[in-house]
């Protein structure tokens, strides 16, 4: 397939990270369509955008006319369509292992620390911030502990979550620790976790995807 690729992004999404990284690891050129999430109240929640996604989230993944949504089933999708290098392991029981792992993240952890919430949290509720951080580190640390016990001795665990080479788990995983730090959290607790992001930092598809690397992140002060 060569219809252009266009991904709507925001450099400090998590969702769309883990979209980056993927489309990094196939060697996908793609362009970056950015969407500032605090500017004006939000450009995601503008009715231009509200055609994109519904949802008024990012990532979206255009490819050609069609939209593609939610961060997870994206990769997944192109791991469908390119299907080398493989973001998910050949057989089924290593799938479910590596699927489960990415949506610990994707589902539990992401859903409950991300912009909408921390925002209806301040808005309507008025929490003040440091009752959201303490939320935030709270649900982050009950997933990552899960997530290191998954993780540890497991005969699956190698360089990466799962063998060798990176799949979707690592996907999720790098995002997931950046918010980690961003909120002030101690990761010792995780020298498995710490392991693999060492690994999958050491390559150019997870440093280009970094949030400090995107168009759109603002400058060093």
């Amino acid at each position: 397939m060569n219809e252009r690729l266009r991904l709507f992004s925001y450099w400090r999404s998590s969702a769309a990270y883990r979209v980056r990284i993927g489309l990094n690891l196939k060697g996908l050129a793609h362009e970056l369509a950015p969407v500032h999430l605090l500017r004006g109240g939000g450009e995601q929640h503008s009715a231009e955008f509200r055609e994109t996604n519904p949802q008024g989230l990012v990532p979206v993944l255009q490819h050609g006319q069609r939209m593609l949504r939610q961060s997870v089933a994206i990769l997944e999708y192109l791991d469908e369509v390119w299907p080398q290098p493989a973001l998910l392991p050949a057989t089924a029981r290593e799938r479910q292992r590596v699927r489960a792992l990415a949506q610990l993240v994707a589902c539990d952890i992401h859903p409950l620390n991300n912009l909408r919430v921390l925002q209806y949290f301040e808005h309507e509720w008025h929490v003040p911030q440091p009752e959201r951080e303490e939320w935030v580190r709270h649900w982050i640390t009950e997933g990552l502990s899960a997530f290191e016990a998954m993780l540890a001795d497991h005969p699956s665990t190698d360089m990466f979550c799962d063998g060798h080479a990176p799949t979707i788990a690592d996907c999720c995983l790098i995002p997931q620790l950046y918010n980690a730090r961003r909120f002030g959290l101690d990761l010792t607790a995780y020298p498995t976790i710490l392991r693999i992001e060492a690994a999958c930092l050491a390559l150019p598809a997870f440093d280009a995807a970094r949030p400090e690397n995107q168009p759109d992140a603002p400058a060093p002060m």
